[in-house]
């Protein structure tokens, strides 16, 4: 199975590939989409949409893996942050992939094994279990990895499954 990992922003868009099969893991690529911070937001978006586009295009995912938004202390940057998830959300829907979200909890808890790790523990193990030569940077890009590997741990599990038919059925419920 093929998983892009996305780590929401509109400054920096974390993003990893891997391949996963089996207990195996593959890293195909990994980076980061930067926009500019002087640009004008609307100009910010569409360099999101369209890198986005082009990243989908080229590595063909199965399956995209979003971190769930969290909201900190900043509501102002949460809204836009949003905004540059539905950008992320909207692409991966038009061009037919699956998105499936996790908390920064589920994250840790299955590259770690604990939910409560710290940063530097998920960044490290990340590392590892894709026998990279370094943490990648920017953080963004580790995290994007990090949300790409918990698909892969939970998209074979039995309650995994039925919490996304759960979800989707309460979609499906939602727009009639």
């Amino acid at each position: 199975m093929r998983i892009l990992g996305i780590d929401p922003g509109y400054a920096i868009v974390g993003y990893g590939v891997i391949d996963y099969s089996g207990t195996r893991f593959r890293t195909v690529e990994y980076g980061a989409i930067c926009t500019p911070a002087g640009e004008d937001f609307e100009i910010r978006l569409r360099q999101i949409y369209q890198e986005m586009t082009a990243l989908i295009a080229k590595n063909q995912p199965q399956a995209m893996s979003v971190e769930k938004l969290y909201f900190g202390g900043n509501k102002t940057t949460g809204i836009d942050v949003a905004q540059a998830r539905g950008v992320i959300l909207l692409t991966a829907a038009l061009a037919g992939v699956p998105v499936y979200e996790y908390t920064p909890m589920q994250v840790k808890q299955a590259v770690v094994g604990y939910g409560k790790a710290e940063k530097h523990q998920v960044m490290s193990m990340t590392q590892r279990m894709l026998s990279l030569p370094e943490i990648p940077r920017p953080d963004d890009t580790a995290d994007a990895l990090a949300i790409a590997i918990c698909h892969a741990h939970c998209a074979g599990s039995s309650l995994n499954n039925l919490l996304q038919k759960a979800q989707k059925a309460q979609k499906a419920g939602m727009r009639r």
